[in-house]
C-alpha cells in the first residue's frame, strides 16, 4: 500500500527548464527499466512503498470552451494549467507547466486542499494560489478532466547534473468540472477510464543540458522507441470531451 509522501514545506517554487524524453512500454520493458534503475539511481525522497519511491498522482487539468489547449493555439499549446496532489496530501500544487523548444519549466505553488474553492471565487492577492486563480479567469480556462496514476520516481546526479526518472502506471481518466479529490479510502484504485493499454506505462527521463551518459546506458541497453505522448491529450480523446466542439467547428465550416 502506497502512504502519502512528504513533501517540502515551502509553498512557492519554480523549476528551471529540463529537457524531457517519453517512451512508452509494455509491461516487460518496464520490469526491466525499473529493475535498472533501483540500481543505478537513488529513491525519490518523496516516495514510499517497499522501495521508496512510489506514491500516487492526481491531477486536475484546465481547458478554454473552444479546447484552445488540446488544439494547441499560440501560448495555450505551450503552457498547461493544473492543480496536482500526491497520495493523500491535504494540500495541493496549483501549477503552470511551460514547454518552449524542447524544454519544460514549471511555476507552482502549495496550497491547503480546502480552499481549492477560491479557484472560482474572488481569492485574495495574499493567497499563494492567486496568480493561479487570475490566470484561470484571463485565459478562460476552467476544469475539465482528472488523471489519476501511480508513480515510480528515481533520481541521482550525473555529469550534467541532477536528473530523475518517472514509470507511470495506471493511468486512468476522469471528466470533472471542479478542482475536487476523493481520499484514496473513498474511490477504486483504478477509477476511470483507462489511457493506455498496448503499452500501459509511461517512461520519463528528465535532465538539464545534455543526455547525461548514464541515460544513454538506458537507451542503449533496452532501445526503447521515444513517443510523443500527453496524458492530457489522451485524456480528452479517450472520454470523447472535445466531440461537441469538433462537431460544432464542422457545422460552421459547411
Amino acid at each position: 500500500m502506497l502512504h502519502k509522501p512528504q513533501l517540502a514545506e515551502e509553498f512557492r517554487e519554480t523549476r528551471d527548464f529540463a529537457y524531457e524524453s517519453k517512451f512508452l512500454l509494455n509491461s516487460e520493458q518496464a520490469d526491466l527499466i525499473c529493475e535498472w534503475a533501483r540500481r543505478h539511481m537513488q529513491a525519490d525522497p518523496h516516495g514510499s512503498g517497499e522501495h521508496g519511491d512510489a506514491y500516487r498522482v492526481s491531477s486536475v487539468y484546465y481547458e478554454t470552451p473552444q479546447f484552445a489547449v488540446y488544439q494547441r493555439q499560440g501560448s495555450y499549446g505551450r503552457s498547461k494549467y493544473r492543480v496536482r496532489r500526491y497520495g493523500e496530501q491535504d494540500r495541493v500544487f496549483v501549477e503552470r507547466k511551460t514547454k518552449t523548444d524542447g524544454q519544460v519549466s514549471k511555476r507552482r505553488s502549495r496550497v491547503p486542499i480546502e480552499e481549492l474553492a477560491q479557484l472560482v471565487t474572488a481569492a485574495q492577492r495574499e493567497w499563494p494560489g492567486y496568480w493561479f486563480q487570475r490566470r484561470l479567469q484571463l485565459r478562460q480556462l476552467a476544469a475539465l478532466c482528472r488523471i489519476d496514476y501511480q508513480r515510480v520516481a528515481r533520481v541521482t546526479h550525473t555529469e550534467n547534473g541532477a536528473c530523475r526518472l518517472t514509470l507511470d502506471q495506471d493511468v486512468h481518466a476522469t471528466a470533472c468540472d471542479q478542482a475536487a479529490f476523493l481520499n484514496e479510502t473513498n474511490r477504486p484504485l483504478h477509477a476511470g477510464s483507462v489511457l493506455l493499454r498496448d503499452k500501459p506505462y509511461i517512461l520519463e527521463l528528465k535532465y538539464r543540458y545534455a543526455l547525461p551518459r548514464l541515460f544513454r546506458q538506458l537507451l542503449v541497453e533496452f532501445a526503447p522507441l521515444p513517443q510523443r505522448v500527453s496524458k492530457y491529450r489522451l485524456a480528452v480523446e479517450t472520454l470523447g470531451l472535445a466531440s461537441a466542439y469538433r462537431a460544432a467547428v464542422q457545422c460552421a465550416t459547411r
